[in-house]
């Protein structure tokens, strides 16, 4: 079986191990626009040794970011600034991906330290869509517009073009966010979707809008690069979305050209009870990989480069993806390279060796 620091191959794309920087959310642009704190941020991670470096979650449309500090991709405008980070990632050794979201109901929020309830709308928050007409409750309590079809049209619309924006900026790897609460899960959710048209109700009908969406970003995202899906693989609460359906979504995705999951849970019940431990997602990832004869990536407390490496070499995983580790520790991956005894597999910048 392969190991963490073994080369991983997806269509034409070679990562040069098994580790990925997971999309984190900096809060940090200005009408969606990045910028030298993101350049940093990423093209540190990148000198640090990780295979993958999968942006932050980056907004289709004005209305379906997170916050105002989000990181966009609806305008031509973002794609500079993007070229730049992209081009000092691909120069550090690691291949530059992109998360494309839409928030849905948990849109026009405040940045997490600023508490991360909805905006209110006299400080600049804006209307928010959903599914259905129901609020995520707690501080998230704005209740959102229900989509019309033509809606569902013009926000699959919204991915279609940031694909191609993305595809403009330099990025080889699009992940599509369907996980946490947000806008693509909520469809996928029977606790945020009480739909009773052909887009709610049944299982066939709840994952209908993320297949579609899937279906038109891969018709012009090129085929000879990756198309992955973020998914909650469960709600955590009983009578939500469930492993199960995970698996067979799964099947379902593969069948229309994604060519990985990134294996996440929870996110879309306020009071879901998980239970956190180290590598806690990764039997998900599991059976997924195993049931559903796709790749997958591994995410969740997974700081410790042995269980890293033991979930590669296991076959549980075919990525790693790290969000605390590798913000506590740009240089992770050449961290665990030492503890593992794999030095020779992951060099160092050279400006970085003497340290090493």
């Amino acid at each position: 079986m392969p190991h963490l620091f073994d080369p991983f191959t997806l269509k034409s794309v070679t990562l040069r191990n098994r580790i990925g920087v997971s999309p984190m959310c900096m809060y940090s642009s200005e009408d969606g626009l990045t910028n030298d704190w993101h350049l940093v941020h990423l093209g540190a991670r990148a000198a640090g040794g990780a295979g993958l470096i999968i942006a932050e979650a980056t907004a289709v449309s004005p209305e379906g970011r997170i916050s105002p500090g989000d990181a966009g991709l609806w305008a031509d405008k973002h794609i500079e600034p993007l070229i730049r980070i992209n081009r000092f990632v691909k120069q550090q050794g690691a291949v530059p991906g992109v998360q494309l979201a839409h928030a849905g109901r948990k849109a026009s929020a405040l940045r997490p330290w600023e508490g991360g309830g909805h905006l209110p709308d006299a400080a600049g928050g804006w209307p928010v869509i959903g599914p259905s007409a129901v609020a995520f409750g707690g501080s998230l309590n704005k209740v959102p517009h229900a989509m019309s079809e033509a809606d569902i049209a013009r926000v699959q619309g919204n991915f279609v073009a940031a694909a191609q924006r993305a595809l403009a900026a330099g990025y080889e790897w699009v992940e599509l966010h369907a996980a946490h609460g947000y806008l693509a899960h909520e469809f996928l959710s029977p606790f945020s979707n009480l739909r009773t048209d052909r887009y709610g109700g049944s299982f066939e009908n709840r994952i209908r809008f993320l297949l579609e969406t899937t279906r038109a970003v891969r018709a012009v995202w090129p085929d000879h690069l990756p198309l992955t899906v973020r998914l909650s693989c469960t709600d955590w609460t009983p009578g939500g979305w469930t492993i199960e359906e995970t698996v067979e979504l799964s099947r379902r995705l593969k069948t229309d050209g994604v060519d990985l999951i990134d294996c996440s849970s929870g996110g879309g019940v306020l009071d879901a009870k998980i239970p956190l431990s180290p590598g806690y997602q990764v039997p998900f990832a599991e059976r997924v990989r195993r049931e559903a004869n796709l790749p997958t990536a591994a995410v969740g407390l997974i700081t410790d480069p042995a269980l890293a490496d033991s979930i590669v070499r296991e076959g549980r995983a075919d990525l790693v993806l790290l969000a605390r580790g590798v913000l506590s520790d740009p240089h992770w991956p050449l961290h665990a390279a030492k503890a593992l005894g794999q030095t020779a597999a992951l060099k160092p910048p050279r400006q970085y060796g003497r340290a090493f």
